[in-house]
């Protein structure tokens, strides 16, 4: 069996926007043909949470939509992620900024804002929904929800044959 494809979902702190998206992808893709052949994980690019679980409106808003994120914990963006994923795949602008400024010189991993890797919008970009209610939280689940489709339609694509 070929190396899975490996993706790490990067934002803020990880306990918003990211572990949305990395319960909203591996939900999608285990129902997929790509079940078992993607690694997903987050990051955030602070240190703040480290090992705190997902914001409790983030949790609820992932539960609204029947995906259980509140066993996942917050961890930060380390020099090893580089070597070890696929894809760096950033919220925002400024998250793609930090990866860059980041890479150590050996890094393989290469990097992105997820929105637009995933062909949803050109240079878009996940809001943080940290300040907001559950309106924000909701309109980020969308996003990331819209992404997970084009994050599988994209991979079917670069790998054509082995997701089938």
């Amino acid at each position: 069996m070929a190396e899975p494809v490996r993706l790490l979902v990067v934002c803020l702190g990880n306990i918003c926007r990211s572990p949305v998206a990395e319960g909203v992808l591996r939900a999608r893709i285990a129902t997929s043909t790509l079940a078992g052949q993607v690694e997903l994980d987050s990051a955030g690019t602070g240190d703040w949470h480290v090992g705190e679980p997902p914001d409790r409106r983030a949790i609820a808003s992932a539960a609204e939509h029947g995906i259980d994120i509140a066993g996942l914990r917050a961890r930060q963006l380390s020099g090893a992620d580089y070597r070890h994923f696929d894809w760096l795949l950033c919220a925002d602008r400024a998250n793609l900024r930090d990866v860059r400024a980041r890479a150590p010189g050996d890094a393989s991993a290469r990097h992105a804002l997820l929105l637009d890797w995933a062909g949803v919008q050109d240079e878009g970009e996940i809001p943080d929904p940290y300040t907001g209610g559950p309106a924000q939280f909701e309109h980020v689940f969308q996003l990331l929800d819209r992404a997970a489709d084009g994050v599988i339609a994209r991979l079917r694509r670069e790998y054509p044959g082995r997701f089938d």
